[in-house]
């Protein structure tokens, strides 16, 4: 073996050694420098990313309550309210009642003297007697010439004479009887009755004063008007309920009454009845609530408030307002999707509550809905939860 070969190999080797024992040195503390650096960084991003992402609280939907309270303004009116007007002309001989009195139906209120009235009436009966008469003598003789035409003692165009005569004088008989009920019946206006049970509010006449007939129908205080009288036993309340809550209002709808003079006290009713048609100018139900007065203690014209149990049988879900956004195109809601990010949904609300409301469309329960959004929130932008809830 030749020392010499030896010796240029091992220098050959220990020149490739050196460079690759330097150039992993090189590598490892290469490495060591680099690594901690690029973790560092790794980490310094994914918290950047994490806090860009906006904080969120978020709530489950839950059932809208099947019954609502609706509060409406109602004016208190009397069941019955009638202006009493005089139906004959004269004086005013006498009144029984004042304001306050409770009257029953056909009790007299006043007396008036019509002397004119009475002198008609008395020459209608004489007018009728005398009708009677003529037609007694007009009947009789067309009996007779009846009886005569039977024995060719007459012609037949004279007993026709006589028949149509007697036929004429029954017709004037029967205008005297028809004068003289008519005179009758305004005779018996000269007693001014009540028309029902109830309390006169209004007196408007005195011993002596000139009473016309008439009035102007249908006006509450018409000249003219005599007494008035309201039936206050029970009474009626007219609300105007919106449109949306008009479907929930029936017969069965619970109710009950607050005024202001009886704080904390509440005053049973019931709905009676409803125009069945909604006003075109307000969208309005007209409706009518009853109550039961026969204690007095509620006067007719007061202002009240009127409670309304309203039952809805198939309730949607319930949502904060504050969970709402309004957008052009409608009301929307924002929620959490699966992979963190937010997913923008358009709703119907249905009931309003206050500070709630009823989702009709386009809200399920397992939403994760966002609470209080920003207004310039976005579909598709990452988020994070800080914690979860109901609606409430």
């Amino acid at each position: 073996m030749n020392p010499q070969h030896d010796t240029h190999t091992r220098s050959r080797a220990r020149r490739f050694v050196f460079p690759l024992i330097a150039a992993g040195v090189a590598a490892a503390l290469l490495a060591a420098g680099i690594l901690p650096r690029l973790r560092a960084q790794g980490a310094l991003a994914a918290q950047v990313t994490t806090q860009s992402a906006q904080t969120v609280s978020v709530i489950e939907p839950k059932p809208a309550p099947a019954t609502q309270e609706l509060l409406l303004p109602g004016a208190v009116t009397a069941f019955s309210d009638a202006a009493i007007h005089a139906r004959t002309s004269g004086y005013a001989q006498h009144w029984y009642t004042d304001i306050g009195a409770h009257v029953k139906k056909g009790q007299v209120l006043a007396d008036i003297q019509t002397p004119e009235l009475d002198a008609q009436l008395q020459q209608a009966h004489a007018e009728e007697a005398t009708a009677q008469a003529n037609f007694n003598y007009a009947k009789a003789t067309a009996q007779r010439w009846q009886d005569m035409l039977k024995t060719q003692s007459v012609s037949q165009q004279d007993a026709d004479t006589k028949t149509g005569d007697m036929l004429a004088k029954r017709a004037m008989l029967q205008s005297a009887q028809a004068n003289v009920q008519r005179l009758t019946e305004l005779v018996s206006y000269e007693k001014v009755v009540a028309p029902f049970d109830g309390v006169v509010t209004a007196r408007n006449v005195d011993v002596g004063a000139l009473v016309t007939a008439g009035g102007a129908p249908g006006l509450a205080a018409s000249a003219g008007e005599l007494f008035h009288v309201a039936q206050r036993d029970t009474l009626r309340v007219f609300i105007d309920v919106p449109q949306n809550d008009a479907p929930y209002v029936s017969a069965s709808t619970q109710a009950y009454l607050t005024v202001q003079q009886f704080p904390g006290r509440q005053f049973a009713a019931h709905v009676a009845r409803s125009s069945g048609a909604m006003d075109p100018v307000s969208r309005t139900l007209r409706v009518e609530v009853d109550v039961d007065n026969q204690d007095g203690t509620l006067l007719p014209g007061a202002y009240a408030q009127v409670h309304l149990a309203l039952q809805n049988g198939n309730p949607a879900l319930d949502l904060p307002v504050s969970a709402l956004l309004f957008r052009p195109n409608g009301v929307t809601i924002a929620t959490v999707d699966p992979t963190g990010k937010t997913a923008l949904k358009s709703v119907t609300v249905g009931r309003d509550f206050g500070t709630h409301v009823e989702i009709l469309t386009g809200l399920q329960a397992s939403d994760r809905v966002i609470d209080n959004p920003g207004d310039a929130m976005m579909s598709g932008e990452p988020v994070n939860i800080a914690r979860a809830g109901h609606a409430s």
